[in-house]
Order: structure tokens, then sequence, then C-alpha cells
């Protein structure tokens, strides 16, 4: 997710102003990259109206902060295949006919269409999935619509990456924090793995951290490049993360290496949360853990003693059965430890008073409490459902001043895989009409097979798009978005932060390729509904927002690199924390009113399934690659041609398997074809596999889905229910049984067999 931004208000003063024309023919601007989550501050050179270059930022507080998949965007965003004109279907869905119409005859047919959907089943049978990222942010405005027309059904990719663990952070001290890197003493890296060419803030604030002597834990199953050079690290079982921390709550009460104070003054349930640790001796968490418990204890001692310590979000802890609890563990340590909201410790920011956020923007408040109450998946799996965020509206108008705040998205989403299964027609009440922005569905949760189902069942498809990805050849309606090279952008890191940073538009986009902004307020005036959206254009709408600063929003892009109030720490002690007891919840009443435990536990795995001896660890991310995106790009596609599998050389020995064969591997619920790759740093019996693969060059349409049906992971990963997490009904893809079948004959490279690179 975003980077982090530096407290250091004299740096960002006296940073280098942004200079415009450096050369001659040649225009700057100052942009945010959104190739990716983490919005990197760059530098757009732009010649006869055209991007040709992306370059680091010239403020020294953003330079060096870019990768290889930021440089390549002009490159990337001038691919031959990328969608110009709106496409309606005129076959049979998923047969790849597709003719080309006008914007004004998509949208009168979409906006009669889903009025049809809403007329014979009601609101709620509309879903939407969207990124925050590739197509843009919507701005908050997806929400506003859905919520004024009265549809609680809204998804994302979130939901398995940062959204949730923003939910489930609340259930403790009711905030989002982020860490402060630039003053910690102690990183811990939850099997996250900043490089150089991806999370490239993080990376190099890790580094410039070591550098000053900042200690760094790694737990990770694998040797990763940090763990390489971290002052300790844990290589525990894929999937036993809740484990780990709960021994590392055993050694800080027992040996009362916590803030005794803050505790006795800010926490409730601590007694109960001591009784429940006292489940887990060392010995029961090395046997979990598969982690000496010397080094258990070692590693808990570091991060309790160096001074403020900060852990860092990771995706890892979000996609596994015991995410919730591994989250909360996460918060439970910052919080008894004394770390919270403090300089060197996690940050608690809330908004900036001179601008309104995208959490107004979107209007909750205007959803009934009856359409609220149909929200997919609240009933069973309520934790970041409305249901489940219910209890926090008080307590977050008291103290950050708005009801229905929306950090990354992620605080008001319906479940995926109830989603999902409503579509199918599985659920309690039937969704018709599916709308997709910036978001390969197919390929981005769990249970492919149940999604291509559910897509296959709709009424009404519209997907707002880039490319033609396996998505949106199920669609009836493909629209071109612009990318960030082509808008301007006002973030607030989604929410995480209360710094704002500006992105210029640098060039027109081309064809009819239009902003989410576009969309959403077309299709308000499509559903005779143009109140809803009453801005007239994009900069119109960011003005608005910005009335607070004095500025107009072209004046605030050109003017300020960053803006921001000098940091308050310790803000509790003003305001309490945003829970129903205005303290540190240890034992989360919210969660035992939900009929969950109150307290963090660790569900241990199914027994194994003898015919899956393996376990599967989904989420291997090539450099050049944004989760499903940019395998069109020939640059990136010769760096990665094929999706690769790592396993161990014992586990290549034990099953015969040699480097750069391809093989099968398979579970329950499908299987893939990847190539093998054999790595020192993969422990025995752990197969990593490649997210999000499909290959554009390859056959479209139902039935091929340019090879997402042979190669996407998303078809591994299962959503029964022993392999979700209770509280968030989110899958675990961090451990899930497999097999690996060798094949008879090896694929004749080519189009086909995936060997040709365009």
């Amino acid at each position: 997710m975003p980077a982090p931004v530096p407290f250091d208000p004299q740096a960002v003063a006296a940073a280098t102003p942004h200079k415009r024309n450096p050369r001659e023919g040649v225009e700057t601007h100052r942009v945010i990259c959104s190739t990716c989550d983490i919005a990197c501050s760059v530098v757009t050179e732009v010649k006869k109206d055209r991007v040709v270059r992306v370059r680091s930022s010239d403020n020294p507080i953003f330079r060096d902060n870019i990768c290889m998949k930021g440089i390549i965007a002009p490159k990337a965003f001038a691919h031959p295949d990328r969608i110009l004109h709106p496409l309606k279907r005129v076959g049979e869905r998923g047969s790849g006919e597709w003719e080309r119409v006008s914007w004004e005859e998509a949208m009168a047919d979409i906006g009669q269409r889903l009025k049809s959907v809403i007329k014979e089943y009601g609101p709620e049978a509309w879903a939407v999935s969207t990124s925050q990222w590739n197509t843009c942010t919507d701005h908050g405005l997806g929400r506003r619509v859905m919520n004024h027309i009265g549809s609680p059904n809204w998804i994302s990719g979130v939901a398995l990456c940062a959204g949730n663990t923003a939910a489930i952070n609340r259930m403790t001290y009711g905030w989002f924090p982020m860490g402060d890197f630039n003053n910690t003493k102690c990183i811990v890296l939850i099997g996250h793995n900043p490089r150089r060419h991806s999370w490239t803030p993080i990376f190099n604030f890790i580094r410039s951290a070591q550098a000053r002597g900042a200690k760094l834990i790694v737990m990770d199953p694998r040797r990763s490049s940090n763990a390489e050079v971290a002052d300790i690290w844990l290589p525990l079982k894929a999937g036993s993360d809740a484990a780990m921390l709960l021994g590392w709550l055993k050694v800080i009460i027992d040996e009362e290496l916590y803030d005794r104070d803050f505790v006795a003054q800010w926490t409730t349930g601590f007694e109960a949360l001591c009784a429940r640790v006292n489940e887990y001796p060392l010995a029961r968490v090395a046997e979990l853990t598969g982690c000496a418990p010397e080094m258990i204890a070692k590693a808990a001692r570091l991060y309790a003693t160096a001074g403020p310590s900060i852990i860092p979000w990771t995706p890892i802890t979000d996609m596994q059965r015991n995410s919730t609890s591994g989250i909360r563990l996460q918060s439970i340590l910052r919080a008894i430890c004394g770390y919270l909201d403090v300089p060197g410790g996690e940050t608690l920011q809330g908004f900036h008073p001179d601008i309104v956020p995208e959490s107004t923007i979107e209007m909750h408040e205007i959803l009934s409490d009856e359409q609220k109450a149909k929200q997919l998946g609240s009933d069973t799996h309520p934790a970041f459902t409305y249901r489940g965020q219910h209890a926090f509206a008080e307590p977050m108008k008291r103290v950050w001043g708005h009801e229905y705040p929306n950090q990354i998205t992620g605080c008001y989403m319906a479940n995926p895989s109830a989603t999902f299964r409503a579509m199918a027609g599985e659920g309690a009440y039937p969704v018709k009409a599916f709308f997709a922005l910036g978001n390969n569905t197919v390929l981005s949760y769990a249970n492919m097979p149940l999604i291509i189902k559910a897509m296959m069942n709709q009424d009404l498809i519209v997907v707002h798009e880039h490319f033609m990805t396996p998505t949106a050849q199920l669609a009836d309606y493909v629209l071109p978005g612009d990318s960030w090279l082509e808008r301007p952008w006002l973030t607030d890191s989604f929410g995480w932060m209360s710094s704002y940073r500006a992105s210029e538009k640098s060039m027109e986009p081309p064809g009819e390729a239009t902003s989410t902004f576009d969309f959403w307020k077309k299709l308000a005036g499509a559903l005779d509904r143009p109140d809803i959206v009453p801005w007239s254009d994009l900069e119109s709408f960011y003005d608005d927002r910005l009335r607070g600063t004095g500025m107009s929003f072209r004046k605030f892009a050109r003017s300020t690199e960053m803006y921001f109030a000098r940091p308050e720490f310790r803000k509790y002690l003003r305001t309490g924390f945003a829970t129903p007891s205005g303290k540190v919840e240890l034992k989360s009443s919210v969660l035992e009113a939900l009929g969950f435990d109150p307290l963090p536990y660790f569900r241990e795995d199914p027994p194994l399934d003898a015919d899956y001896p393996l376990k599967l660890f989904t989420g291997v991310r090539e450099d050049g690659y944004f989760q499903t995106a940019q395998r069109q790009v020939p640059d990136m596609r010769k760096r990665s041609p094929e999706p690769v599998m790592f396993v161990s050389p014992g586990t290549a020995r034990a099953h015969g398997l040699l480097e750069d064969e391809w093989v099968e591997v398979e579970n329950q619920t499908g299987k893939i074809s990847v190539k093998v790759g054999v790595r020192d740093a993969m422990p025995d019996g752990l197969v990593r596999i490649p997210h999000g693969w499909w290959k554009p060059e390859m056959k479209q349409g139902a039935g091929h889905l340019s090879g997402a049906l042979e190669y996407s992971d998303a078809q591994l990963c299962r959503d029964d229910e022993d392999y979700l997490d209770r509280e968030q009904g989110i899958p675990h893809l961090k451990g899930v049984p497999c097999r690996i079948v060798k094949l008879a004959t090896q694929p004749v490279p080519g189009p086909e067999a995936g060997g040709e690179v365009v």
C-alpha cells in the first residue's frame, strides 16, 4: 500500500521546488504512479503532448522511489491492444464477438438494463468489484452511487489485502496505524519481502532504518532477501503467524516486558488475554511454528525492548484461516508494548481537517439499515461488513469526526465468496448485475470455477478496463479506462494517512478512454439520478474537496508536494480510542457481541490428506508485474515469460522434479500448469506458486480466457469453511494441501503452450 509519510516537516519545506520545463521542448509534471498500490511520487517528461519518460521525483524525500513498472508505463499504456472505445457483446457471453458503440449508446443501454434488474430483484441484486489502482481509485463515487441506489454489495481485492487489515485493527484500538519508519528502533516483517522493484519506498525505508541502527526481525518460511539481512530470521511454517505471535505474547507477558502503565490505564481485557496466552507455552508454539523456542523468545524480547518498534502491514497474514486472530495479535503487541501513536511507533493519523475525505464522499449514511442488513456474507462472516463495523459508528464520530471512515475502502464490504455464490444462484437472494472497474475479478479471488459460474449467470456485466482481460472477455460491455498518466489525482493513501499528494495530468487519454469519475457520473445520469454526482468534471470535484485549503486543485498540484499537519502524538490522552470502551480492547467487545471468540486464538490445520502431501503457498509476485497486469508488455514478458513455481532441492529430489520442466499443481479445487524453479531458499514440503497468470496472446473467450484456465492460481484457492477465516470469511492461501503431478510429455513452445512472447 502507499508509502508512509516521513514525519519531518522541515525536510519537506526545504525540499527542492519542482521545476517545470527543465530542458527545451520537454515539459515535466509531478505525478503519482498507480501502476501498483504504493503510489510513488514521480516525474513525467512530456514531448509533443505525449509522455516520453517517467523518472524519479526531484524531491529528496521521494527520490529513488521508482521501479521498472513505473518506468515502463508510457510503453505499457501505448500497447496496440489497449481498449480505446466502448465495446458491446453481440454473440453469446464469452464468444469474443464485439461491436464498437458510442459512450452514449452504451450508457443508455447499461442504465436501462440495470434499472430492469433493480426493478425485478431489488437494488441489492447489483454488485460491484473494484481495484484501487490501474484504472484509478474511484474517488468514493462508486460507493456513493451504490448507497443512493440501495446496494450494499461492493467487493474488492482489498478484502484479501490491507482493507481487511484496516477493519480488523479497529477491533483493538479503533484505527489502522501507519508505522513511523524514520524513527523506529525495530522493524518486524511477517512474510512481506519489499524489494528494489516491489514496494520500492518500503524497501528504501527499511534499508535506511537499518543503516541508522534499527533492528530487523523477519518471519518467513523461505529465506527471503530481507531474511538474508535480518538480525533475526524465524523460518516459521506457512500459515502459523498467529501461533508465533501468541508465543511472543507469552514471553513478553511472563517476563513483564510490556508497558505496565499503558496496559493498566488504557486497555481492557488484560487478565483474559493472559489466560488465553497461557494456553500457548513456547514448547507448543515451537511445535506449531517449527521454530526453536529460544529463537522465538529472543525475537519477542528484541521487539519489546528495542524501543519504539513497528510491525508494518503484511499481505501474508491477511490471507489465512487465522487472519483475524493474526491481525489482532499484531495490534495487541503494538498496544501492550506502548508503541501506539508515539514517535518511532505506530501512528494513528486520522483525517486532515482542511480536505474532504473520500469517506465523506461515499455517503454510507444514505443507505438504509434495511439494505445494509442485506449485505452478502454479513450473517456468517461479518467482520468487515456493515454489521461487523456498526458498533464503531459512535466511537469513530467521537474520536475521528466521521461516522463511516472507510480506511483502504475495506471497512464496509460484502464478503466476496458470498457475493459470487449469490451471483451463481446459490445465495439467499439473486445477484444479476455485476460491474468490475480496474479489477480482473475472475483471477482476483478464491474459487475461480465458482466465479466463472457466477459471471455466466448474470443478466448484465460491465467492465471498465485497459485491456481485454479474462474478466472483460465475459462482459456485456467493455468500456475504456484512462491511466495515471492521463488524469489528475488527489490521494490520501486510501484513508490510511492524513497527508495528501496531488498528481498532475500529463497527457490526454487515447481514443475515448475516460476516468472512473466520468464513468460514475455517466451511470448516475443513466439511472436518472444525475444529482448523485453533481460536479461537472474531475478537477471541479477536487476543487470542492480542497476548498478548506484555500487552493484550487490546479494550484494545489503545482505548488504542494505534500499537504499535512504537524504530527500530534498520543492523541488518545485527549480523545480516548475509537472503540466502544474508549480503550484498547485486548478482549474485543465487538467480536464478542457478534458471537465470536473475543480473544485471539490459533486453529490448527485440518488433518493432512495423504493424496495431497505438500502445502501450497500462493503469491509469488514477479517484479515486472502487479497482480494480474502487465503480461502483455514485451519488456516484462522477456523477464518473466512463464509462470514458475518454487520448491526446495529436497522437495525436487523427493518428487523427481527438474529445473524448468512443466508440471501440474493440483488440489481438490483445480489444477494449474507451471514450470519448476528449484530454490535453496525454500523449505521442504512447501510449494510457492505465482499469482494472477494469464497470457494475453492466447485464445480469448469462454473455455479459454487467454490461458487463465491453465495457469491462474485462483483455481487452487479454496473457499470452503475449513479454509476460511471465521470472522471475515476470507480464504486460506498460505498452506493449502496440494500435490505435484509430472507430465508424460512436455508442452511444445508456441502461442498455445505459452512459449511465444509478444
